[in-house]
């Protein structure tokens, strides 16, 4: 089978993500001692993150106004000015943190990109999602980014399309189960998953072990050897 399309996913894929959020997170959790445990403030962020996906996305600035209204909520509107600012600061730090491609993963972009149309998939903000692309300096490999709203069967079946290709000829590479590979399987697709060792809960779900169109690698150049052994057979 000959992979004509190559979706790969951005955070925790590409470069680290998730240890930015859990460091701002601690911050938080040190600022809010005051009113509430850690495993509290834990549970109160995933609480009103999940609640507010539909109307602020996925992100960093989606994350800091969950926050923000976290800080309100424990502390019964108490929280003082400064404290409200610093953490409007942690969101701008963790928007210009700095991003560095994780290990071995340039020169698997670069060669993927010989093997067909290699295209960024993301969720998140469009504006951070592009400045993160343009200062990990792998911009110039991709034929084309896709930052959407949320990863489903229905948005990979449109992005294939609109490439002109079929689900048959394409696969996609990220460290989600429940973003990168469970709806890119449904399609017909190809899926490969490349672990981190965080993993935000909201990502969580089943692996599909034993799946014909679906394998777990450890990094990302893997992804070149599968691509070359399913255009072998």
């Amino acid at each position: 089978m000959s992979i004509a399309f190559i979706g790969l996913d951005a955070d925790d894929t590409l470069w680290h993500n998730e240890t930015i959020f859990r460091a701002a997170q601690a911050r938080f959790e040190a600022l809010m001692a005051p009113f509430a445990s850690p495993e509290r403030i834990a549970r109160e962020i995933d609480t009103v993150e999940r609640r507010n996906l539909s109307l602020y996305g996925y992100g960093a600035k989606g994350f800091t106004l969950s926050v923000l209204e976290t800080a309100l909520d424990l502390s019964h509107g108490a929280i003082t000015g400064p404290a409200m600012a610093e953490v409007l600061a942690l969101g701008r730090s963790m928007m210009g943190h700095p991003i560095e491609p994780l290990p071995g993963v340039v020169a698997a972009v670069e060669r993927l990109s010989t093997l067909g149309r290699l295209v960024l998939i993301t969720k998140g903000d469009l504006f951070h999602q592009e400045a993160k692309l343009a200062a990990s300096g792998l911009g110039a490999w991709f034929a084309g980014v896709e930052v959407v709203s949320d990863k489903t069967p229905e948005t990979y079946s449109r992005i294939f399309a609109r490439y002109g290709v079929g689900a048959g000829q394409a696969v996609m590479a990220g460290n989600s189960v429940r973003s990168d590979v469970l709806p890119v399987l449904e399609t017909g697709a190809y899926a490969a998953l490349i672990p981190y060792p965080l993993v935000w809960s909201h990502e969580v779900a089943e692996v599909p072990h034993g799946h014909p169109r679906f394998r777990e690698l450890s990094a990302l150049p893997e992804l070149i050897d599968w691509i070359e052994v399913l255009a072998a057979t």
